[in-house]
């Protein structure tokens, strides 16, 4: 995908096999490794956020999963090097997404997942994607975003000038066996608050474990 990917992160992605453009740019829990449990494609797509989990979005790409196509690795599973999509991106055993988008200025709200076998891939996984997504990959001068304590490692930046041209946010978190991804863009000058990537974050990673833990994931936003 080399410096391309999500709108409001950097440009636009054709999601393999759907041919759709993806447009981009606590409750959550620690995640017990040793109890996390794999997640099938079917699994995936459903801790992906829907309408009902974001209120207030309108539904750009509804969630949807697939396996990886081996010689070709998820598009939303970017590093640096071949020994690091080794690591990251052919262990990957589905991985999935949604996006969402409001207002005038074509903010969007996007979600993604990768996940993998136990929670020893995903812990690798995640930093190697971290030298990707993190740091100042969502623009410069980025600054780090508190979220709380959302699943077994997370980090998120944001900075006031993306590649859409206004502030943009990137996170990362992994619960369990997964590595979930949000990212949020803008072509206005308003940025999503950080109270509110906070709280994409927590649903996000409450999503994950509730599947983990064999429940139907059933988090939304607070208040909703």
């Amino acid at each position: 995908m080399g410096d391309k990917g999500f709108v409001g992160t950097r440009g636009r992605l054709v999601v393999v096999g759907a041919a759709v453009l993806l447009l981009a740019g606590c409750g959550g829990g620690g995640g017990d490794d040793a109890k996390a449990a794999a997640l099938d494609k079917g699994q995936v797509a459903s801790v992906l956020p829907d309408a009902k989990a974001v209120p207030g979005w309108r539904m750009y790409m509804k969630p949807a999963a697939l396996k990886p196509v081996p010689g070709y690795p998820p598009p939303v599973c970017v590093s640096r090097t071949k020994e690091q999509r080794e690591t990251a991106c052919r262990t990957a055993t589905s991985w999935g997404s949604s996006a969402f988008a409001r207002k005038a200025d074509a903010t969007t709200l996007n979600f993604w997942a990768l996940a993998y076998k136990d929670g020893k891939a995903a812990d690798a996984a995640y930093d190697v994607l971290i030298k990707w997504y993190g740091g100042g990959r969502v623009g410069q001068d980025a600054e780090k975003v508190d979220l709380g304590s959302p699943g077994a490692e997370r980090e998120a930046n944001r900075a006031a000038v993306g590649t859409m041209g206004g502030p943009g946010t990137i996170a990362q978190i992994r619960v369990g066996t997964t590595v979930l991804g949000i990212s949020t863009g803008t072509q206005g000058k308003s940025a999503v608050p950080d109270k509110e990537v906070k709280a994409f974050a927590a649903m996000f990673a409450e999503r994950a474990q509730q599947v983990q833990n064999g429940e139907k994931p059933s988090a939304t936003l607070p208040g909703h």
